[in-house]
């Protein structure tokens, strides 16, 4: 009974298995032979929120002499405030990163001990007991210990980041406390590699500025990616299995 219930489980086993690294490598698959192909712009979260109504603005440009006159606080006039508020609007993130870090450690320590025990006189006790000891042996110094320590480290770190990009991003939500939430994609195919940009996060509308744009360090939450897929990063990345195997191995 337990060698045919071992037999019927481990088919089982080998097409979960299989079907598992089938599905990780269908990214791959998507590129052999040809460049690979663009996400599709109306699954994403920007679309939907292009296509919600939003909020309504509470502004008032129901009278005709409003409507008319170039001082109308309505978006569309010519002095209007045309930045992003509201779901489903366009705001410009830039992205300037230039930042360099070094860190350096030095330790130096030492320590050195000298204990010593004799017993020369007791009772004349030594002296009775050195004429069975072997010669050169005496009660003189009968324990003599020495000890010493060093250590001794020095590490340092050091890194250098610069990065400048500028990327849409839409608002995909307004939160009860009037902060929006922004997401942007961008990618960019250039031959068989495709370069992606990412970037999510939650902005005040008060630090848009005049000219609808935002920096990267006034992003709460900010999740920025820049990366990429095609056939030269394929070769980059070690192959799915021995991923796996890194994982789980303990040496």
């Amino acid at each position: 009974m337990c060698q045919s219930r071992k037999s019927t489980r481990t088919p089982g086993i080998v097409l979960g298995v299989a079907l598992v690294l089938v599905v990780s490598g269908c990214a791959r698959f998507d590129h052999i032979g040809k460049a690979p192909s663009f996400s599709p712009a109306t699954a994403t979260k920007e679309h939907n929120a292009m296509l919600s109504p939003g909020l309504p603005l509470r502004i008032d440009t129901g009278t005709p002499t409003e409507a008319a006159s170039l001082w109308s606080g309505a978006r569309q006039s010519l002095l209007g405030d045309r930045r992003a508020i509201q779901q489903g609007d366009i705001l410009t993130v830039v992205i300037e990163i230039d930042e360099e870090a070094e860190i350096s450690n030095a330790t130096d320590r030492s320590r050195s001990g000298t204990e010593s025990l004799g017993v020369p006189d007791l009772f004349g006790v030594p002296q009775r007991l050195e004429r069975e000891l072997p010669d050169g042996a005496s009660f003189a110094d009968a324990v003599s210990i020495n000890s010493s320590s060093s250590s001794s480290g020095d590490g340092s770190v050091r890194r250098n980041e610069k990065l400048t990009l500028r990327v849409a991003a839409t608002i995909v939500d307004v939160l009860p406390n009037g902060v929006l939430a922004i997401s942007g994609s961008q990618e960019l195919r250039v031959n068989f590699e495709m370069r992606e940009l990412l970037v999510s996060g939650y902005v005040r509308p008060e630090d848009i500025s005049r000219k609808n744009e935002i920096t990267y360090d006034k992003i709460a939450t900010a999740r920025v990616s820049y990366g990429g897929r095609g056939q030269i990063t394929d070769v980059q990345q070690p192959r799915i299995g021995q991923q796996v195997l890194d994982a789980v191995l303990p040496f």
